[in-house]
């Protein structure tokens, strides 16, 4: 565990980074993600890395993998666990809103950039092209833990993380109003990439303070706010 950085010169950083985009600034009462004094780290890298390949999955029975060739991918590398239920039906039985998941893919990249094997995470830009290779090959048949003995995975710095979070978090709110006003949003990403990408920042980097719960399940993240 860390000390986190300040929280309001994080979110000055933030700020300039949407005036450069030319993005909406959100208002003067928009929340901070942590306090002065809070504590910041990230997941264990196991959890980090369960969760890219869960989702990995995922995408890639959207985009035409076999059920039982998912299923058994995921008994096999003793996956299982790690699976939501909403997920488990869509993998299992095709259930649920095929397009949200599909945009699971920038919420890998998001994940993969915190593992290190991205090497950036650029709100104007798609995730990287090399992404797949850097994931489990499903159709090879590499199993979980053959893909992290090659992987090598090198996390990233957890105030870096945090840093990176509260950016998202300002651009999840810029990017939604923009789209809601008109405003063309820079780069090649819109409102949904955001989301994703703030989505497993949000269950990944963890803090500690007075003011903060107990680290929420991947269905738990709130992105009401």
């Amino acid at each position: 565990m860390k000390a986190a950085p300040d929280p309001r010169a994080v979110r000055d950083a933030s700020l300039d980074e949407l005036t450069r985009l030319a993005l909406p600034l959100p208002p003067a009462t928009f929340p901070l993600v942590w306090e002065p004094g809070d504590g910041v780290e990230l997941r264990p890298t196991g959890e980090l890395e369960a969760r890219a390949a869960v989702l990995h999955v995922v995408v890639a029975r959207c985009f035409g993998m076999p059920t039982e060739a998912a299923m058994s991918w995921l008994l096999n590398s003793r996956l299982v666990d790690f699976v939501t239920p909403p997920e488990w039906q869509f993998v299992a039985g095709a259930k649920g809103d095929h397009r949200s998941f599909v945009l699971h893919h920038d919420a890998v990249f998001a994940l993969a950039w915190l593992l290190g094997l991205s090497r950036h995470l650029d709100p104007t830009a798609p995730p990287e092209d090399r992404l797949m290779r850097q994931m489990p090959d499903l159709p090879g048949g590499e199993l979980f833990n053959e893909w992290r003995s090659r992987s090598l995975v090198a996390p990233r710095d957890a105030i870096e993380a945090a840093v990176l979070l509260d950016l998202y978090y300002c651009l999840d709110w810029a990017f939604q109003e923009a789209e809601s006003s008109g405003v063309r949003a820079p780069g090649e990403v819109d409102s949904n990439a955001i989301g994703q990408r703030r989505w497993a920042l949000e269950w990944a980097v963890l803090f500690t303070g007075p003011y903060h719960e107990a680290p929420p399940e991947w269905e738990e993240v709130d992105l009401s706010v």
